[in-house]
């Protein structure tokens, strides 16, 4: 197994074992909190993502509801030492796809995110823009004359919501909503609207004066 994967685990012991042990299948990066797991996030991709339910301050389910909020669709396997039955529903429900109690075996472990990784790894339809053609499920553009360009999870988040009614006209306060955390400003949807413009095409992404951002139609 080979991909990229986020755990999030505050327990200072219990974190670096994870990593090291998952490091043999997995290109791993370790955060010990969900405001440090949502800037990762929106860094770079990832194949699969564990979070721990009893974070500090926002909790792992919570994370978890932020992160679908935002149209990341990776999937989740959620951690807890809480084996109630309703603290599994309560985990699925905020949109976690798998659910290990602690304490549990690594092998388990592995063997739940090889199954999740396999499910999604499913072909998705890519959609088109113009002559390109979007691949929301790993992040991609195909270009006919730029080959493949690679997207972060926050600049395909941004573009899926566009993409998701073309002919409409998005607010700005509507993209801060739908795809960053709470507290930015409208000034970060201006900076991923040039981002995205940088790496693809300025036609890709319209500005609607007055009234915010729509897809382009790029050649």
């Amino acid at each position: 197994m080979s991909g990229r994967l986020l755990i999030v685990e505050d327990d200072p012991r219990l974190g670096p074992i994870m990593r090291d042990v998952l490091s043999a299948g997995w290109t791993v990066q370790l955060c010990d909190s969900a405001e440090e797991a949502l800037e990762a996030v929106r860094a770079r991709g990832f194949d699969a993502i564990v979070v721990d339910r009893r974070l500090p301050g926002m909790h792992g389910e919570e994370l978890v509801g932020e992160l679908r909020r935002r149209r990341v669709s990776t999937p989740i396997l959620m951690l807890t030492a809480l084996g109630e039955l309703r603290d599994r529903i309560e985990g699925l429900d905020a949109g976690a796809n798998d659910y290990l109690v602690k304490p549990f075996e690594f092998e388990e472990l592995s063997a739940r995110l090889r199954a999740l990784t396999r499910d999604y790894a499913a072909p998705v339809a890519g959609i088109a823009i113009g002559s390109w053609t979007f691949h929301p499920d790993d992040h991609s553009i195909d270009s006919p004359y730029a080959g493949r360009i690679l997207l972060t999870e926050a600049e395909s988040a941004f573009l899926a919501v566009l993409a998701s009614e073309p002919e409409r006209t998005f607010s700005r306060e509507y993209l801060l909503e739908a795809v960053f955390a709470r507290g930015e400003s409208l000034t970060t949807v201006e900076t991923y609207v040039h981002y995205l413009r940088r790496k693809t095409d300025r036609d890709v992404i319209q500005t609607v004066r007055g009234s915010g951002y729509r897809l382009g139609t790029p050649a």
